[in-house]
């Protein structure tokens, strides 16, 4: 199997396979963000994976060629044998079209929603602070709205949303708590972890994990923001908070203390499961840094293998 074959068949494994040992898996509540890490390690090793295979593919008829061979010696050519491919240029040109496909894609689509995301979160805060009145005593702008709500915007002017309604719904411990949970999101940098479950969706959305781990992201940064809140102010207040909140909407498509499975989160809080142990957690990090260099180790293993021994393949 050449090693091309190999990327193919772990991003086609790990990408349709991994949601579901993902989805199935009861720790991801106990350790929300060691969940998003491996979420995002598992989701964009298999774009590296892709991308790695047409390069992979591309070796032996590409950018190894005979000049080039000459010039660097016998090391090069064992290099040229190593990434060998049946089909010769048909192959390495289906290769390169395979890795500039993904990398274009990736770049493409990671510039279109940074950019669109970063414009809607400047707009949206800057008419937050238009709108509404800064209360240096709450860390946030407060909106005359009888809707109950509060929120996030992240962006170049971080800004915690409150409304009115809330401030007359809430007692002063479930302010707090929801405030602190929306200033979770902000220090946790929650908006950049959901850009990238987000872009990757949009690469790859035909995988189930890619598909997928947009909503658990999105879903698990809730459950660190409360965990955050949690520390701050105990786990009452914020269910309590959940529960006056459920029923609104966020009005803006941000980072929101009521968005995201509120019942599962208010069962977690007031109910709340052992820690991890200390070992699990190395393991579960041990798996992350696993599943992000699984593809650049395969791709690579051939040359350090054809570097180490040196010398031209016997014919």
């Amino acid at each position: 199997m050449t090693v091309g074959a190999l990327l193919l068949f772990y991003a086609a494994c790990v990408g349709t396979l991994g949601s579901r040992v993902l989805g199935r898996a009861s720790w991801t509540a106990r350790a929300p963000l060691l969940a998003i890490v491996i979420y995002l390690a598992a989701g964009w090793s298999v774009v590296a994976a892709l991308g790695l295979a047409g390069l992979t593919l591309a070796v032996h008829a590409t950018a190894l060629g005979g000049g080039l061979s000459h010039l660097i010696g016998a090391c090069v050519l064992r290099l040229r044998a190593t990434y060998a491919t049946p089909g010769g240029a048909t192959v390495a040109g289906l290769g390169l079209t395979l890795a500039g496909a993904v990398l274009a894609r990736t770049a493409v689509t990671a510039t279109t929603h940074l950019r669109a995301t970063g414009r809607q979160a400047s707009r949206h805060a800057q008419t937050a602070r238009l709108v509404g009145v800064p209360e240096p005593a709450l860390g946030a702008v407060l909106v005359e709205h009888a809707q109950p709500a509060a929120y996030c915007v992240a962006g170049r002017h971080p800004t915690v949303v409150l409304t009115t309604g809330a401030v007359q719904a809430l007692d002063p411990a479930q302010l707090a708590a929801v405030l602190a949970h929306e200033r979770a999101h902000l220090a946790g940098r929650h908006h950049r972890l959901l850009a990238m479950a987000r872009i990757g969706r949009q690469v790859l959305p035909f995988l189930p994990l890619l598909r997928d781990a947009d909503a658990q992201v999105a879903r698990l940064v809730e459950m660190h923001a409360d965990d955050a809140a949690k520390r701050a102010s105990g786990p009452g207040p914020l269910a309590t908070a959940l529960v006056a909140l459920a029923t609104t909407a966020s009005p803006a498509p941000a980072l929101a203390a009521a968005a995201t499975d509120t019942v599962q989160r208010i069962h977690r809080l007031l109910n709340p499961a052992q820690p991890l142990g200390h070992a699990r957690r190395r393991l579960l990090r041990a798996t992350a840094a696993a599943l992000a260099l699984t593809p650049v180790l395969l791709a690579l293993a051939p040359a350090v293998l054809a570097l180490a021994l040196g010398r031209v393949p016997a014919a």
